[in-house]
């Protein structure tokens, strides 16, 4: 009975949609004929405002209630402020404004107690009322059971939910017994539509408890009460880093290693948790980070082998030298890490799997800073041309012409020195896949380690060239003694590697 719609944006453009939104449901939805298993209070139940990234709490407290002010006034509905948005304590928890629900709300309005924050404390019957909040990210999560039993399923949803049950002692006093979850809400329904009961959860805080143990712990409790869960459903937008998260967990379980692609963490987190039970789990359109990157713009890493070749070859003069010696630099970090990945998996050392495997989530950590650099040492060129196009009929157009000019070179400077930085830091592993990693494989980590010391010899070429143009001779020098010491670091370790490897490769052959 309820319909979950997620949007992102700047502040004043995602106020003014969540008005028009709640202003058409206004519209389309009639309360007085609404019915259905989720607790309700009007046409717009809830319109929390969540911080995504560039704003804070407070701000967004601020763009919540001014948003609820606007429904009160202009469309004449009764508005709650919950959670950080909340005016006073009791109305913080939303279970608290919404008590009752619609049924109840022409009572609860008369009540000098729950004087809506906003609009008229008169009961609208078409549109019911309305919570505004603003509140960090919740995932709505539901558990599928392979029971029709309501009364099961709620069984199970109190075990879990933090709240717990209501029970009574021998004394026949009402005493409460918390769940087992922490910052977790959870009610038990049956579902038509799918003809299944589902565990319905709300996890309010996921660095509390991440969907992976949620999900875990209503197995548990489920196969207690001679339940089995199918799958699960994923309602709105989950973040990335839960995702991730939840791949981790369900490799090491397997000790597995956990150094692979984000594409195979997600994989396994879909396929431990069934979120593909019911719908299709398409992660461009279930991942916040996903959905907000922009659309239609082309990323060098993103392009196949073939086609980052071929424009490189181009006449464009970027992608250049320096984003592929970003990329040269990732791809000699991916054989490190993919030599720790078949170490992890390698017959007979069972033993030795966490060892390697936490080597190779390192190495995927450094591999994907070094794509990250791919495309900002194209960026970084780019905005240099972009302040040189820059006006200079007027000395103040010049003047800031020239400033623009400078940042953009300094910028350019840093990108290819991080990429030094970041390519250095991968020698270690390489080095000591090469000591300790799988026999087999040691070759190939050896040209890891020339990979990395080309990287680091081409962005320090992009360093010294860009620092030409640079006025600031005291940073120049600065950062040009720290690219020459880290080149000559890499090439020690480079020429290290190779005689270890060479002896390996005698060892081997002598056999």
């Amino acid at each position: 009975n309820r319909t979950v719609v997620t949007f992102v944006g700047n502040p004043e453009a995602v106020s003014e949609a969540a008005f028009r939104a709640v202003k058409k449901a206004s519209e389309v939805i009639d309360m007085s004929r609404h019915h259905g298993e989720h607790p309700r209070m009007g046409a717009t139940d809830v319109c929390p405002f969540i911080p995504v990234s560039g704003v804070t709490m407070d701000e967004v407290v601020i763009y919540a209630r001014r948003v609820a002010e606007r429904i009160g006034k202009e469309l004449k509905i009764p508005v709650y402020c919950y959670e950080n948005a909340a005016f006073e304590e009791k109305r913080r928890n939303l279970a608290r404004c919404r008590e009752g629900e619609y049924e109840g709300l022409n009572k609860k309005l008369a009540d000098p107690a729950w004087k809506p924050d906003f609009g008229p404390a008169t009961f609208n019957e078409r549109s019911g009322a309305t919570a505004v909040g603003a509140r960090d990210f919740l995932v709505a999560f539901n558990v599928n059971l392979n029971t029709t039993s309501v009364r099961r399923a709620n069984a199970i949803a109190y075990d879990v939910r933090e709240k717990g049950r209501t029970i009574e002692d021998k004394s026949g006093n009402k005493i409460n017994v918390p769940g087992t979850l922490k910052s977790v809400k959870s009610i038990g329904w049956y579902i038509e539509e799918y003809g299944i009961a589902q565990i319905s959860m709300n996890l309010t805080n996921i660095s509390v408890t991440p969907v992976h143990v949620a999900f875990d712990e209503v197995c548990r409790k489920a196969d207690a009460r001679g339940v089995r869960v199918t799958g699960s459903e994923l309602v709105g937008l989950i973040p990335l880093k839960a995702m991730l998260d939840a791949g981790r967990y369900f490799l090491e379980k397997q000790q597995r290693s956990i150094g692979v692609s984000d594409d195979e963490l997600i994989k396994i987190a879909v396929k431990s948790m069934g979120l593909d039970d019911i719908h299709p789990f398409n992660p461009e359109e279930k991942i916040i980070e996903y959905v907000m990157t922009e659309k239609g713009k082309r990323k060098l890493v993103d392009m196949d082998l073939k086609t980052f070749m071929n424009e490189t070859a181009s006449e464009s003069p970027a992608p250049g030298g320096g984003s592929v010696s970003s990329y040269m630099g990732a791809l000699g970090i991916a054989l490190g890490t993919m030599v720790a990945n078949l170490s992890s998996h390698k017959k007979g050392w069972d033993d030795r799997w966490k060892e390697f495997s936490d080597q190779a989530a390192r190495g995927k950590v450094i591999q994907n800073r070094l794509l990250d650099l791919v495309d900002e040492d194209t960026d970084a060129f780019n905005k240099i041309m972009e302040a040189y196009r820059l006006p200079k009929k007027t000395d103040e157009e010049t003047r800031v012409r020239k400033e623009g000019v400078q940042e953009a070179v300094k910028n350019a400077i840093m990108v290819p020195f991080r990429v030094m930085e970041t390519a250095y830091s991968g020698f270690s592993l390489i080095k000591e896949m090469v000591e300790k990693g799988n026999p087999a494989s040691v070759t190939d980590a050896a040209v890891g380690a020339l990979a990395l010391r080309s990287c680091i010899k081409g962005a320090f070429l992009n360093v010294r060239i860009n620092a030409v143009s640079f006025d600031d001779k005291v940073f120049v020098n600065e950062i040009l003694n720290k690219g020459s010491e880290i080149e000559a670091k890499a090439l020690y370790e480079e020429d290290n590697i190779m005689k270890i490897v060479d002896n390996e490769i005698v060892k081997q052959q002598s056999k």
